[in-house]
């Protein structure tokens, strides 16, 4: 009897845990009215834990594993199925092609105009040792069955950056800094620069996720550590009481517009 006890109770709390992270999810959603799901990202470490119900991707970047995730689907990336040899070398599966690493591959692209400048941006890319991950799972945090590792934000600025400011109140008032190369957005700077660095980070998007998924030019990305997610969404929720809808309602510009107006 107490064993089937301290079994109940185990997958009790682990049932309560996941319902805190969907209704954090579904409360960020409203609060923020985003336009598709938070994701959660988990970095499997044996392929013995990708869940049957995933779909498991072939010839995707990460980046549109991340899209798919959001539009509500549960979806697995490993080495076999990334498309994408700079997010592969990003996440540890297959080390990083010499026509990239040499920055001649920028050079093709039109991204650079001097080989040195795309190789120091590789060098300087951080990235989980090879091996260290067999998969990566992601799948709409609304309906999550699963405690993510990490969470990925996509969509308009204006949203992200009370997620920002949120983040910025849970840290104390601990100015933020984002770090990126413009280059590889979802699946550096927003994934593996939370995980090894424990913390919230932000860019603007990048060439390859804007040319292969279906992000808009007014959208942006972010991703945080999971253990983040309760602070920031109890501060999104003291924002909303004021700050949120005091600043989309632009009353200081309709002033200025009044003014102008009385000449």
């Amino acid at each position: 009897m107490r064993l089937c006890r301290r079994i109940y109770t185990e997958v009790d709390v682990n049932e309560m845990e996941m319902i805190r992270y969907r209704q954090s999810a579904k409360e960020m959603v409203s609060i923020l009215g985003l336009g598709r799901s938070p994701v959660g990202v988990r970095f499997l470490i044996t392929k013995d834990s990708i869940p049957e119900e995933a779909t498991r991707l072939e010839r995707h970047r990460y980046c549109q594993a991340l899209m798919r995730a959001g539009q509500g689907e549960s979806v697995v990336l490993d080495e076999a199925g990334i498309a994408c040899p700079a997010a592969a070398a990003a996440f540890g599966f297959r080390p990083l092609p010499e026509g990239l690493g040499s920055g001649k591959g920028l050079v093709g692209f039109g991204i650079v105009a001097d080989p040195e400048v795309g190789k120091r941006m590789f060098e300087q890319m951080p990235r989980f040792a090879a091996g260290r991950i067999a998969a990566l799972h992601l799948f709409p945090l609304e309906w999550t069955v699963f405690p993510p590792d990490i969470i990925v934000v996509e969509d308009e600025v204006e949203r992200l950056m009370w997620i920002a400011l949120a983040a910025l109140h849970a840290g104390g008032g601990q100015r933020l800094r984002a770090s990126t190369a413009v280059l590889q957005a979802t699946c550096v700077d927003a994934a593996v620069i939370p995980l090894l660095e424990k913390r919230l980070n932000f860019c603007y998007g990048c060439y390859g996720c804007r040319d292969a998924t279906d992000i808009r030019g007014s959208e942006a990305v972010l991703g945080f550590p999971a253990e983040m997610l309760p602070a920031i969404v109890e501060h999104l929720t003291f924002l909303r009481q004021k700050a949120i809808p005091a600043s989309r309602a632009k009353g200081a510009l309709a002033e200025l517009e009044r003014r102008r107006s009385a000449g």
